[in-house]
């Protein structure tokens, strides 16, 4: 530095220096810091995600179930605009439609377990009584003095956690107007979804950069093809489970003279076949109680022979062939999914686990492909036929 001008040695010197710096770290070392701090804010972004999903649980668990029945009834809603159908009358018509068959269901099921519960009652007390005297006969040699014993450490764990029990009791009131809040934001936001649906995406893509538009544009319409699909194949899915579980416990009770409650327990199965690799299990297993309390072992285990048969099925015939083209995920995926989105939230979790991976899925190898970039918006065929 001579009078206050730099010259040109002394602005090499820091150039020479960073070039020396970068020469000592190896080439590999350089791309795996460069992966992992981005890998670190992904992870971030993930961590935050669930953290707000689970803080503002009543608010996106209603908007994720009407997300579900929105793609369930847009395409009806689309058909019936086709035929001439003013859009505001078409989804009114689906609407109550969908509103009617949930209604009735529900009527059916409630109606059917209060003729069937004071059978049950009965039939459970005599249960719990060749129950006692299985015990008292079996190697064990339980006394009845053993038995009340275990019976009244059992009573006293409840009293000690009474507190707890009595906060839960007193929390039904705020757990029962959380189910009604959340059941009004479902409707109004599957109202919404309906009838101006494409609006509310094209004002979210609008939120996005200019360029990053078109993938964002594609990869959602993607996305929304796959739940569409998902949801109409989980739907028969379900109703396979169900009709062919109720209709082994009907067939069943022919011979047995009479099985009760098999509507609930259709309907039961029918819900928990929305939850893959378990769901329609534990309902089966549902069936198979009600047929050891009702009818005997025997039964129970031909029942339980038919909860087995139909999951051999659905995993064997339906998963394969039907499920495939909508899930594009590796079963053992699918596994972990349900296994994570029950620890993080629950039962809403472990339903909404499969379609989220699904979507994202799908969109990820969307933007992935480069499609955006030189063809318009993907159809249903180009979804399906990017299944493998």
């Amino acid at each position: 530095m001579i009078f206050g001008r730099r010259t040109q040695t002394d602005s090499r010197v820091p150039s020479r220096a960073s070039t020396s710096d970068a020469a000592e770290v190896p080439a590999g070392l350089s791309i795996a810091a460069a992966y992992s701090w981005r890998l670190l804010v992904v992870l971030g972004l993930v961590a935050v995600l669930i953290f707000l999903v689970i803080t503002l649980k009543y608010i996106v668990i209603p908007f994720l179930i009407a997300i579900l029945i929105g793609a369930l009834l847009v395409p009806v809603v689309n058909f019936l605009v086709r035929m001439k159908w003013p859009r505001w009358a078409a989804v009114t018509v689906v609407l109550i439609g969908f509103l009617a068959v949930v209604s009735g269901l529900v009527v059916v099921v409630v109606a059917q377990v209060r003729s069937g519960l004071p059978a049950l009652q009965v039939q459970s007390a005599a249960a719990y009584e060749n129950l006692r005297a299985f015990l008292r006969d079996s190697p064990l040699h339980l006394s009845d003095a053993d038995l009340d014993g275990y019976l009244s450490d059992i009573f006293s764990v409840i009293q000690r956690d009474s507190q707890a029990l009595v906060s839960g009791i007193l929390s039904v009131g705020s757990t029962a107007g959380h189910v009604l809040t959340g059941a009004l934001l479902s409707l109004f936001a599957t109202i919404f979804v309906l009838i101006d649906g494409k609006r509310i995406w094209a004002w979210s893509v609008r939120l996005f950069p200019r360029k990053s538009r078109n993938a964002v544009d594609g990869a959602g319409v993607a996305g929304w093809l796959t739940l569409t699909t998902f949801v109409k194949v989980q739907i028969f899915v379900a109703a396979v489970d169900a009709i062919g579980i109720g209709l082994g416990a009907w067939i069943l009770g022919l011979f047995y003279g009479g099985f009760p409650l098999v509507i609930p327990i259709a309907v039961a199965v029918f819900l928990g076949s929305f939850i893959p690799v378990v769901g329609a299990l534990v309902t089966g297993a549902l069936a198979v109680f009600i047929a050891l309390v009702f009818l005997g072992p025997l039964p129970a285990v031909i029942m339980l022979g038919i909860v087995l048969l139909v999951q051999q099925v659905e995993g064997h015939i339906l998963q394969p062939l039907v499920m495939g083209t909508a899930v594009k995920v590796h079963p053992l995926a699918v596994v972990f999914a349900v296994a994570a989105g029950s620890f993080v939230a629950g039962i809403p979790g472990a339903l909404f686990a499969v379609p989220l991976v699904a979507v994202v899925n799908v969109m990820t190898k969307y933007i992935a492909s480069g499609d955006w970039r030189v063809h318009g918006r993907p159809t249903i065929s180009d979804v399906l036929g990017d299944a493998h």
